[in-house]
């Protein structure tokens, strides 16, 4: 039997209230309060409450743990998952897959660790302003997150759906490489979109916010902040409300969270959002703006051989060809790579409808999936999009692909088609609303060319959100400054993805962990709790 550490350490006597079974109202103190339980919340609890200080940290979504995760879509989607993983943009066009758990997407992500790359952080310096993000400052702060999450290459063999990336890139000349993944005793399911039924996953679910619990934190858990209110230059205290599932609808209870020091950590998405829902000091509107997406073009292979793409790590083969290749500032690159197949998340991505999805569908063991993720933000025709909230107080990202994106979404559904073709694809579908079964790269080049690319017609997916609280040293322009301290609250920092003033062109896990974790050891120390090994 698998042991589940977070029901053991529930039992040993772990601070944990489950937010949404209160039955009257709760007061809380503590030293620091972190909204949000995913990358950035998880690495900053572990280290403030390393550091000696008091931690709250406070969870929208349920808390699972392996015991809870059985492999089965239809629980983890509408468990696990913002809106039931059915999260959209505003106009519907691109499909949203975000965390909502304690964990947050570190919990459901496919485990892809990748470290900022190095024109990234150039850009973020000389566009930007950062001065303390370079590669040099930076790499102490990777080091020691791979080694707390044992990330690392993943060193056994892929799965057939990613060794025909792998091979389809060899054939035509395009590098490819091993994916770093956040695993310790892997058992090579495929199902970590599903939760780690065995721990092997190092998410903030199985690492971080244990040691933090451990230290004496509280966690409160279906708590969805409401706002934060303030007095002068400071927050004074945080008001949630209980979530009981499926997380639409609030409970009655009130929480009132005092501290000393607040910490946004509720993704790119949420993080602005309480802001706008607070009416926080604004004086630029730049809280919710130039929020970036990772736009991920699809296209599925029937092979003439089994693939089974539901088997095996999910993602351990890339291709950095189509940006290493082009400039910053010139046609929009994107990074290569594959997806977990399951039925469900095919089904739903797969075009067509009645007898010909069926068709499809009915060739599940044979069909293999290139995904494209398109890098944004760095280009004046790449400006992003922004968090609003509806009438409920409910986020929602306002974002539109522009033309330089779409020329982008083109040029990716061609070298997607090129690779499955290399690598021996019997037909190549682009997953488009107008596109039938292809059935050579000639074939495919002439069809692809002529797709119209818009919203509604072309298929546009996107696990990874950034910026919307962007850090930077002019006020006008940014939400924090490079201390992830916002410019006008003196007791409020954001440590997630919305800190970033772009996109990284990368899976952003490793970004936000290694950069919140300086931001952390730095808040420690301004609390009076410098951590000896900082």
């Amino acid at each position: 039997m698998i042991r589940d550490p977070i029901r053991d350490g529930i039992a040993g006597g772990w601070k944990a209230i489950d937010a949404a079974a209160l039955e009257r109202d709760l007061d809380l103190e503590t030293d620091v309060a972190v909204i949000g339980s995913g990358a950035g919340g998880g690495v900053t609890a572990e280290i403030l409450s390393a550091a000696g200080l008091s931690v709250a940290i406070v969870e929208e979504g349920p808390l699972a743990s392996s015991s809870d995760f059985r492999m089965r879509e239809r629980e983890a989607y509408a468990q696990l998952y913002q809106e039931s993983a059915a999260r959209q943009t505003r106009d519907r066009s691109i499909k949203i897959l975000q965390g909502r758990c304690v964990g947050g997407s570190t919990t459901v992500n496919w485990t892809s660790s990748f470290r900022t790359p190095r024109r990234t952080l150039a850009h973020w310096r000389d566009a930007h302003g950062l001065k303390q993000a370079d590669e040099a400052d930076l790499a102490p702060w990777f080091a020691r997150m791979e080694k707390r999450l044992s990330i690392a290459p993943w060193p056994v063999t892929p799965n057939e759906n990613n060794d025909i990336l792998r091979r389809g890139c060899e054939k035509l000349g395009w590098a490819s490489a091993a994916i770093p993944r956040n695993v310790k005793a892997c058992w090579n399911l495929g199902y970590c979109g599903t939760g780690c039924p065995t721990n092997a996953k190092q998410s903030m679910l199985v690492t971080t916010i244990p040691a933090a619990l451990e230290r004496g934190a509280t966690l409160l858990y279906r708590a969805r902040v409401t706002r934060l209110a303030t007095a002068g230059d400071r927050v004074v205290r945080c008001e949630a409300l209980g979530m009981p599932a499926p997380g639409v609808s609030p409970a009655p209870q009130r929480i009132r969270l005092q501290a000393k020091h607040f910490v946004l950590a509720a993704g790119a998405i949420g993080s602005p959002a309480i802001l706008l829902r607070s009416a926080l000091p604004d004086p630029y509107l730049t809280a919710g703006r130039r929020t970036f997406l990772h736009p991920t073009l699809i296209s599925g292979a029937v092979m003439p051989q089994r693939v089974d793409a539901h088997a095996g790590a999910p993602q351990s083969v890339y291709s950095d060809h189509f940006l290493d290749s082009l400039a910053l500032d010139g046609p929009a690159g994107f990074k290569l790579a594959v997806p977990p197949v399951h039925p469900i998340l095919a089904a739903t991505i797969l075009p067509g409808f009645g007898a010909e999805h069926a068709a499809l569908m009915a060739k599940f063991a044979h069909l293999q999936v290139v995904i494209a993720l398109l890098r944004d933000g760095f280009h004046p025709d790449s400006h992003g999009g922004r968090v609003v909230v509806r009438g409920d107080g409910s986020p929602q990202l306002d974002y539109a692909m522009t033309d330089y994106l779409w020329d982008g979404a083109r040029r990716a559904l061609l070298a997607m088609a090129e690779i499955q073709f290399a690598a021996g694809a019997a037909s190549v579908m682009p997953m488009h609303e107008d596109a039938k079964p292809l059935g050579s790269w000639k074939e495919a080049k002439t069809a692809i060319a002529a797709l119209a690319m818009r919203r509604l017609r072309t298929r546009v997916a996107s696990a990874h959100v950034m910026g919307g609280c962007a850090m930077g040293p002019d006020p006008s322009k940014s939400v924090v400054d490079e201390s992830g301290r916002h410019h006008h609250l003196a007791n409020l920092s954001v440590h997630d993805g919305s800190l970033f003033p772009t996109s990284i062109g990368a899976n952003p896990q490793l970004t936000i962990y290694a950069l919140t974790a300086r931001l952390a050891a730095r808040l420690a120390a301004s609390l009076g709790k410098p951590l000896s090994d900082a």
